[in-house]
């Protein structure tokens, strides 16, 4: 059985929600707490490696195990890529080149390895294990991808946003009206998700002298989870259906 969500609109809706929640909560932990980006890397990998381990080990679909998961690697992907970029100094562009490589390879070895990276495929700990470390790496790229437009290219968070709403939007239209593989679409529409909600993350708390509105990161945080919780109780998800082709 598949123990990932079908794709609704609410799997996108929650996506993106998680994605904020990343990028506030990451930065809370590693700025407000003044934990640092490696001690919060550290920390939240350590989540993420548990609640990856707790979804394989689980028997079927669990809406709560999958979006806990997706948020660990949000904002393990948050700080990793802070890390990345301003730690080790290497940039913004060098950081989302690292990262959109690892990516890259990551899809190329598990398309390699299993012949297909369809989401309806997933029914093994294998495919699985695949799964997760692309979306790490996913949600890694997007964080640095969000910070190189909104401070390197100078669009702001705002700007940025507007951005990756109108490259979300192709892909949508992609969808509709072109014979794109569902497969590339899906993988496009899931990593462009993730630099859209750090800038939103961003907007919410970053000073308002740096075009945020400076709101609390704790507060946000909340908001953003609560939101996610009320949807996973008001509207029951269902898995995906299995398929063993490639698409």
């Amino acid at each position: 059985m598949s123990k990932v969500p079908e794709l609704t609109l609410l799997f996108w809706i929650l996506k993106i929600a998680a994605t904020t929640l990343g990028e506030t909560g990451g930065d809370a932990v590693s700025m407000s707490m003044n934990l640092g980006y490696l001690t919060a890397t550290a920390i939240f990998a350590t989540i993420f490696v548990a609640a990856v381990a707790a979804q394989i080990a689980a028997k079927r679909f669990d809406p709560w195990l999958y979006w806990t998961t997706i948020v660990a690697t949000t904002t393990v992907g948050t700080t990793l890529a802070d890390f990345t970029d301003r730690s080790l100094g290497i940039g913004y562009a060098g950081g989302t080149t690292l990262l959109l490589s690892l990516l890259l390879a990551s899809i190329a070895v598990w398309y390699w390895t299993l012949g297909t990276v369809a989401v309806d495929s997933i029914s093994s700990p294998k495919a699985e294990i695949f799964y997760w470390v692309t979306i790490m790496f996913s949600q890694t790229l997007g964080t640095a991808l969000g910070d190189w437009t909104a401070d390197s290219a100078g669009l702001g968070y705002l700007g940025s946003a507007a951005v990756f709403f109108a490259l979300l939007g192709l892909v949508v239209a992609a969808y509709f009206f072109t014979r794109i593989s569902r497969v590339v679409l899906f993988w496009a529409a899931f990593v462009l998700t993730r630099p859209l909600g750090a800038v939103i993350g961003d907007f919410l708390d970053k000073p308002v002298a740096s075009g945020g509105l400076a709101l609390s990161r704790y507060a946000a945080s909340g908001v953003l989870l609560a939101f996610m919780a009320a949807s996973l109780v008001l509207v029951p998800q269902r898995p995906a259906r299995v398929s063993h082709e490639s698409g």
